[in-house]
């Protein structure tokens, strides 16, 4: 039998953010349509809510909203209702009212900002990530073949933006912590990136909102894209430059 490239390409899996068609088709299935008030929230102080927000405001929803602390912050509170239920909802059309793309970093515009150092470039992961002692955190699978991190990077981890309830630090102590204390300057745009992009966004979110910087990107391929690259520049403390872990 002849081979169908055809065929292979239509079965092939690309690795991406939902694309505009089914996220249209996701969200109008949920019942939303584009005049509703979405609010996010999820656990890990909202990693995956944060990854949701900037999806909607990729695709142009105006009202989205982070529920401040996310799941854990509503679980302690004693008055916070609780239900089991599965709501019933009615599918409704959804149309992407625009694609923002500048919310997002694509591999080019990071390898320039790193080479340029005219952009923020934040590592919101942990310092063991960021140094090369270990490639992703425990329990959670490695997706890059080297260790280490972009050059020219700011190492914050996203976890100094939050309080120990899991809410948002005031925008004072942001301030202090990104801008007086790690060099992040306001006046230049911005791109943050972590493994898979889910911390990112929740870096992505307190710059962009919380710290009010106007150009700020998410470098959703994080990671798993810059540690698998052949020959791209990487910083590994732990093990040299350019070294394999």
């Amino acid at each position: 039998m002849a081979f169908n490239w055809r065929t292979q390409l239509q079965n092939q899996v690309n690795r991406d953010i939902i694309g505009r068609e089914a996220f249209e088709k996701l969200v109008g299935s949920a019942g939303i349509g584009n005049d509703d008030t979405v609010v996010l929230y999820g656990d890990n102080n909202n990693w995956f809510a944060a990854y949701g927000f900037w999806l909607f405001k990729l695709y142009g929803h105006q009202k989205v909203h982070l529920l401040n602390g996310g799941r854990v912050k509503w679980l302690n509170e004693p008055e916070s209702p609780l239900t089991k239920e599965t709501p019933n909802v009615t599918p409704v059309k959804y149309a992407v009212a625009g694609v923002y793309a500048e919310l997002r970093a694509l591999l080019p515009e990071v390898l320039q900002a790193s080479a340029r150092q005219d952009r923020n470039l934040v590592d919101v992961r942990s310092v063991d990530e960021f140094t090369g002692k270990i490639i992703a955190p425990p329990n959670l699978p490695e997706t890059a073949q080297r260790a280490g991190h972009i050059p020219n990077a700011k190492s914050i981890p996203w976890s100094t933006a939050v309080s120990p309830d899991g809410t948002f630090k005031s925008p004072e102590e942001l301030n202090r912590i990104y801008v007086q204390e790690k060099g992040v300057d306001p006046a230049k745009a911005s791109i943050a990136y972590c493994r898979i992009g889910e911390r990112s966004s929740h870096t992505w979110f307190v710059l962009k909102y919380l710290l009010g910087i106007a150009d700020v990107k998410n470098y959703d391929g994080s990671w798993t894209e810059y540690g698998n690259l052949i020959g791209a520049p990487i910083d590994n403390p732990s093990g040299g430059s350019n070294g394999a872990k």
